[in-house]
């Protein structure tokens, strides 16, 4: 599988070229620390679970999770084959920067909401759709100009504002989605293909696969130097971080109340008038 190749080859590079997984690893962190309760039978399906391990067993919340088990080191498919979980087995299941890569997004979420025990949580964080636009722009205008025709060569991410719903049609409760977006500069693209290749985060085509030759990648070089260079002579690449958080299901969980049943109107209870 290409996936489990690239991997392999980033395992001895990833250390120095982690910071994207470690700052992805930090929110599902703060998240667990603002949640003051204990998770004792825990799993992570990360591809690099070593930036999360790190942060938690410095954090607050080390205390309140118990073992962590880790599931393949993100060798998996989530959505494609079955997890290897039982159902309703889990408190805890986190996921960091894997998930964009599932076959099958929606199966894969449906998995891990199947995995968790009642009113267990589910921590995720994957690559959003503005990642890498720049670079996914200057690659496929460089092909085309000199093979006329262009092969995706940046995979494509989800969409972060439809996270929640995501989850929610997956049977999670209390859908929460958010977007972490930054930008990381570097000397020139090919700077950043080797961090990207470091982390193990390079696009996995499906099909016949045409190598880029030197001619397109110099010139998707210069056009994203003119495009997009700074005064310094540096270049930007956009990374964005979705951090997804659901429930399962449970009955003791908080509801709304049934629509109709407020005992005061909003415009009271906000010392507004009427037509003001």
């Amino acid at each position: 599988m290409r996936r489990a190749a690239r991997l392999t080859r980033a395992a001895n590079r990833f250390a120095g070229a982690d910071f994207l997984h470690a700052r992805a690893a930090e929110g599902a962190v703060n998240s667990l620390e603002a949640i003051l309760r204990e998770f004792p039978v825990a799993v992570d399906l990360s591809a690099f679970p070593e930036p999360f391990a790190r942060l938690l067993a410095d954090s607050d919340a080390a205390g309140r999770v118990g073992p962590i088990r880790r599931l393949a080191e993100g060798r998996i498919d989530p959505g494609r084959e079955p997890l290897p979980l039982a159902d309703r087995s889990c408190d805890l299941i986190v996921s960091v920067m894997t998930l964009h890569w599932a076959n099958d997004l929606p199966g894969a979420l449906s998995q891990i909401q199947q995995a968790l025990k009642p009113d267990g949580l589910f921590l995720g964080t994957l690559l959003g759709a503005g990642t890498l636009k720049e670079l996914r722009a200057v690659l496929t205008e460089a092909e085309l100009a000199e093979r006329g025709g262009a092969q995706a060569r940046v995979s494509p991410f989800a969409d972060g504002y439809d996270g929640a719903a995501l989850l929610q049609r997956a049977g999670f409760a209390l859908p929460v989605s958010d977007v972490d977006r930054l930008t990381v500069r570097y000397p020139d693209m090919f700077a950043l293909i080797r961090d990207l290749r470091a982390m193990g985060e390079t696009g996995v085509p499906t099909g016949l696969i045409r190598p880029l030759t030197r001619t397109i990648a110099a010139l998707a070089a210069a056009l994203y130097a003119e495009r997009h260079g700074e005064p310094d002579g540096r270049i930007p690449a956009t990374f964005e971080i979705v951090n997804l958080a659901g429930w399962a299901r449970s009955d003791n969980q908080q509801k709304p109340l049934p629509r109709g049943s407020a005992r005061m109107r909003l415009a009271d209870a906000l010392g507004v008038k009427e037509g003001e």
